[in-house]
């Protein structure tokens, strides 16, 4: 028998196979992703940006153009609320990553109580954002509450931490930094548990210090991990209205204001169509960012 008869069986069964291989039956499972993408992303931001381009109320729509965001950007609040939101945002975020890099880094090492350490590290997270906003809010009350009564007790006279304007802002910030730090947290656990722990050994059996390993195997390697927390964190922030409403509700007068506090007070009003052109502004700006910066960090963990 020659090889000719011998090769013809066994190809046309590839080609069969390969046939098969394009089979579009793979595809059908992301149609029910794809529905629910649509009809609970898509819709509704096609929606958005068409009621911003009206004044609307349940009963009637007057298509207006581009009027509610010149009345938007006209607003005497607004240019406080942007920068209050970029600072919020980055303070957060960057507290964030330090604070929950620091205690990951302290929970994956043998500690007495690591997992009860764990636990009350993440509880935050799990509690009502409104409810920590009402708790703090209780807490730091200039004359009644607990944080300037206990600082009294040493001699130390405590500032309005929700009332003095140059303290309202950070105040929300750090309580936001609480609430948060623990997911910070757990996502660098996982980072740090899953380097493989030979590249330390390595380093020591080299001689290399606690300082050494940490800048050239730890920082490098949980990257992927870090970009991740600044990326959630920094959404988060620029997002922030819950726990501002709670606690300040945008005051004293404009200054904790945040864009989704004045985009809050702006439907308060009335003004449905305006809030409306908030959002979409609020949505172009958090994209504008999150993009850019998503791009710079994931060209950063190729590179390292």
């Amino acid at each position: 028998m020659t090889a000719a008869t011998w090769e013809a069986p066994r190809t046309a069964p590839t080609r069969r196979s390969r046939r098969r291989g394009k089979s579009p039956y793979p595809t059908w499972f992301y149609v029910p992703t794809g529905v629910l993408y649509v009809v609970l992303f898509g819709v509704p931001t096609i929606a958005s940006f068409y009621f911003s381009l009206t004044r609307w109320t349940l009963f009637d729509i007057d298509f207006i153009g581009f009027a509610n965001y010149v009345q938007f950007f006209t607003e005497p609040m607004l240019m406080q609320g942007f920068i209050n939101t970029f600072v919020y945002g980055i303070v957060t975020s960057a507290l964030k990553v330090v604070l929950g890099l620091a205690l990951a880094l302290l929970l994956t090492t043998t500690i007495l109580g690591r997992g009860y350490l764990r636990t009350t590290v993440f509880f935050p997270v799990l509690v009502s954002t409104v409810g920590i906003g009402v708790t703090f809010k209780v807490l730091m009350d200039p004359f009644d509450g607990l944080i300037n009564q206990t600082l009294a007790l040493v001699g130390i006279e405590g500032p309005g931490w929700l009332t003095d304007p140059a303290w309202a802002l950070m105040s929300v910030a750090f309580v936001d930094v609480w609430k948060g730090v623990g997911i910070a947290t757990l996502i660098f656990i996982a980072g740090l548990v899953a380097i493989p722990q030979e590249f330390f050994e390595a380093a020591k059996v080299d001689g290399a210090s606690a300082w050494q390993r940490f800048r050239h195997i730890t920082l490098p390697l949980v990257q992927p991990a870090m970009g991740t927390v600044i990326l959630l964190s920094l959404i988060g922030g620029l997002r922030s209205f819950e726990l501002i409403w709670a606690m300040t509700k945008g005051g004293p007068g404009f200054t904790s204001d945040v864009i989704g506090s004045v985009i809050y007070k702006q439907y308060q009003a009335g003004f449905y169509g305006l809030s409306t052109a908030g959002n979409v502004v609020l949505f172009i700006i958090v994209t504008a960012i999150i993009l850019p910066v998503s791009h710079i960090l994931n060209k950063r963990q190729v590179e390292s």
